[in-house]
């Protein structure tokens, strides 16, 4: 059998970060996308707590845009609070990421022409794979989120949506956690 393809992402590799998804922020989201962002992000959390995956929360400015949904469950997460756009220049963040020792990165939340992509195009400059769950990330406006999407493609970023990145981590129909993953997709 060959080597898996590095295009895919894998449980023993991967991190999950959820970037800003935050009460006062997602109000200000077309309604039927925040629920859309919420319910995959959750559905994400859920899995990668089950593959024991790390995750990680940001948490842009908590003061001004509240505090993490409460439908992320953030009790087993590293929460990060910052002031830059990127992730990566959150004090901690950098060294929190490589001390995972895992160098493939899903990320998920808001939004996506702002701190999306400034983490996405830092973390590529630090030689990490990104991926981005595209219907688990959001802009105020579909045509900034559209552009985001554009741009982090054209620049080496594997867009990939919540399903995929679940029946990706787990491979096989055989793996033990198989059931109660795909339980999670209704």
């Amino acid at each position: 059998m060959g080597h898996p393809s590095r295009n895919l992402c894998r449980s023993s590799e991967g991190v999950l970060i959820l970037i800003d998804i935050q009460t006062r922020l997602s109000s200000a989201m077309p309604e039927t996308v925040r629920a859309r962002v919420l319910k995959n992000t959750a559905i994400l959390v859920q899995a990668a707590s089950m593959l024991d995956i790390p995750f990680i929360i940001t948490r842009q400015y908590p003061k001004r845009l509240g505090d993490t949904e409460p439908v992320i469950p953030a009790q087993t997460a590293t929460t990060i609070d910052k002031t830059a756009f990127s992730c990566f220049r959150a004090g901690g963040f950098p060294q929190t990421l490589e001390k995972s020792a895992r160098h493939q990165v899903i990320l998920a939340g808001m939004e996506s022409h702002v701190c999306i992509l400034q983490t996405a195009f830092d973390l590529l400059a630090n030689n990490y794979q990104v991926f981005v769950a595209e219907d688990a990330v959001c802009s105020r406006t579909a045509a900034n989120h559209r552009n985001a999407v554009t741009r982090m493609a054209q620049h080496g970023v594997t867009l990939t949506n919540t399903e995929s990145v679940l029946f990706e981590w787990l491979e096989d129909a055989s793996h033990p956690r198989f059931k109660s993953i795909s339980c999670l997709i209704k």
